[in-house]
């Protein structure tokens, strides 16, 4: 332990709820500590970055203080924190390190803390979780946007020893993200564009750079200058020093939370490739937004420290939600009694059938996202849900069939999903899925990919088909997908974090047939509306994508109608074309990788299957064609 820490305890006016303030002395300085929350429940430690002070916490904080003891500290030489003097020498990972001990054995005498680190914060308790000396003292770490630099050491030297070209564009790409580090190693220049102009504006680049919005505390706080100015000295103290000689013994002794966002411009996610070889209990989850995710996105970020610390205390949940990761009060469907052994043989095929998938290889992209699909008891809709929990997303699967949507998530969850939830709804039920979207939004949180998959199938004659039969179709298949994009896509919109709306179209969305005019009325309605979504919500950050699947192998042809034939003839039509599909065996696992990519990618318009991808091509330059093949009798 650091041995020279004392604490001067005070109050804070002005603050809200039951933040305290208090001066901790160690190696010469003072620390300014704030403390919120229930002295008595888990400690979270919160670190802040460079050019930041505590004050970026703020939003995060008073979210986890209404279930743990939190506690935020200034960075020597930062915010309230005194600087040492000389300042050269006076930011060494060491010294940081007994920082952090003087800070935990304050406010936590004798039980471990949960440190959580951003920026610059997560690069020094990087530290804190591989050095001996900290071992006892911390239970978890969640790292944000900074790397340990043992680590990144390590990384550079694997790559310059043995260069390929892609290890050669990785050190490429994170050298041209990394300009800021080789300029703030300059002398002197640094501290004066920070105590000068760049010091006055950087609260307005911040705002325009990252969208930040106005917090309750005031952010950046006036100390930015000094801040920023003292910190040039956190990279002078210890990059160089430590990317040339890594320690070898820098594995994590504790659980780590890895959170990347997706669009951070100063770190590339390769720097993590190697990661599991330090870190033997590692959890990864990735963020939509970029680098300063603790003013853009702190609910969600309080929602996984909270999860990831209640994991690790023993307890059973956070916020009320229980080890299943069912919210108390909530009301999913909840799984059918299915035997261990079963759902265990089950997972092993679902993951067999999906082994040539790509979800594995989005694993970086979705880790930890909530995505939420319709449609989801079976065929595209299952194997899309498949395929985000495989890629580390949780997933609401929504279904009018219940007890299919709880099959989905059973299996959801063992092959991949950190939590599911079966959702049973009717996507036609206007109220019922406005009642859906608010529940999901309170229970399990904004969602960031929407799959608005649920459809039903018509085939007949128009002339046969009646009013009440183009209601259901469209009904289910159009109105079912408006009430989605609305209802949620209004919470992305409102978030102003960006999002991704996936609608399920079909080829028959451009390609006409005399048999299913219903049924391609209402695709083709989808696919335009997707277009004309995809040009009003680009410019919030909001991606659409149609997919226009053909022939895929899923129950969609046991249910479907047949409108102007008796019932005998019905049942032999739905038994013919279950046949048809069934030899064509296109299987739903690669409409689910169409998805991803279409996400990944944000495409606009996907076709899958060569026959979807053909009738495109042709729609585009040969029409006729098309309108001749809709004349053709269908095979049944």
């Amino acid at each position: 332990m650091s041995g020279d820490g004392t604490s001067d305890d005070g109050t804070s006016a002005g603050r809200p709820g039951d933040a305290r303030e208090r001066r901790i002395r160690t190696g010469g300085i003072k620390l300014a500590v704030t403390e919120s929350g229930d002295a008595t429940r888990p400690t979270v430690v919160l670190v802040h970055g460079y050019p930041d002070s505590k004050e970026v916490w703020s939003e995060v904080a008073v979210r986890l203080a209404e279930d743990f003891h939190v506690v935020l500290y200034d960075v020597r030489g930062h915010g309230g924190s005194t600087a040492p003097v000389p300042l050269r020498g006076g930011f060494t990972l060491e010294k940081l390190t007994d920082d952090f001990l003087a800070v935990a054995d304050a406010v936590s005498p004798g039980r471990p803390v949960h440190l959580v680190g951003h920026d610059w914060g997560s690069v020094q308790a990087w530290e804190f979780v591989t050095v001996a000396r900290t071992r006892g003292r911390v239970a978890s770490f969640t790292s944000i946007s900074g790397p340990s630099l043992d680590h990144l050491g390590h990384w550079i030297a694997q790559r310059a020893s043995r260069p390929t070209p892609r290890r050669a564009a990785q050190l490429l790409g994170q050298g041209a993200k990394s300009w800021y580090v080789y300029a703030l190693h300059a002398p002197a220049l640094p501290e004066l564009a920070w105590r000068g102009p760049l010091g006055r504006r950087w609260p307005a680049i911040l705002r325009r750079m990252e969208e930040t919005p106005e917090g309750a505390a005031p952010y950046p706080t006036a100390s930015l200058p000094r801040d920023a100015a003292h910190g040039a000295w956190l990279y002078r103290d210890n990059v160089r020093a430590r990317l040339r000689r890594p320690r070898t013994d820098a594995y994590a002794h504790v659980p780590v939370q890895l959170i990347m966002p997706t669009d951070d411009v100063f770190l590339s996610e390769r720097l993590y490739d190697d990661l599991e070889r330090w870190v033997p209990e590692l959890v990864r989850r990735s963020l939509p937004g970029k680098h300063w995710v603790p003013r853009t996105r702190p609910a969600q970020l309080a929602s996984w420290i909270g999860e990831f610390v209640a994991r690790h205390e023993g307890e059973e949940g956070h916020e009320g939600r229980k080890g299943g990761g069912e919210p108390v009060g909530a009301s999913p469907v909840r799984a059918a009694a299915v035997p261990a052994a079963g759902v265990a043989g089950a997972a092993r095929v679902v993951r067999a059938a999906r082994k040539t998938g790509a979800a594995g290889a989005y694993a970086r992209r979705f880790g930890g996202q909530l995505v939420l699909v319709t449609g989801a008891a079976g065929g595209i809709g299952r194997a899309t849900a498949f395929a985000f929990a495989e890629a580390g997303a949780r997933v609401v699967a929504v279904d009018r069939d219940a007890e299919g949507a709880a099959r989905t998530v059973e299996l959801a969850r063992l092959i991949g999903a950190p939590e599911a939830w079966a959702e049973q709804t009717d996507v036609s039920d206007g109220e019922a899925m406005e009642k859906l979207a608010e529940r999901v939004a309170t229970e399990y949180g904004v969602v960031d990919v929407l799959v608005n998959n649920a459809g039903i199938g018509l085939s007949g004659p128009f002339l046969a088909t009646s009013a009440e039969d183009w209601k259901q179709v469209l009904d289910v298949n159009l109105w079912g997908v408006l009430h989605g994009c609305r209802l949620f896509g209004r919470q992305m919109v409102e978030r102003e974090q960006g999002g991704h709306i996936v609608n399920t179209a079909s080829a028959a969305a451009y390609q006409p047939s005399k048999a299913l005019s219903a049924y391609c009325t209402s695709k083709a309605a989808v696919l335009m509306l997707s277009e004309c979504l995809r040009a009003e919500l680009g410019g919030q950050g909001i991606g659409v994508s149609a997919i226009c699947p053909g022939f895929v192998n899923t129950g969609i042809t046991s249910t479907a109608r047949f409108t102007g034939v008796s019932a005998e003839e019905e049942a032999r039509r739905r038994k013919k074309a279950a046949r048809l599909y069934g030899l064509r065996d296109y299987p739903p696992e690669k409409v689910a990788d169409a998805v991803l990519r279409a996400v990944v990618r944000n495409q606009a318009v996907v076709p899958v299957t060569p026959e979807a991808r053909a009738g495109r091509f042709l729609s585009r330059i040969a029409p006729g064609a098309l309108r001749a093949v809709a004349r053709v009798e269908p095979p049944l």
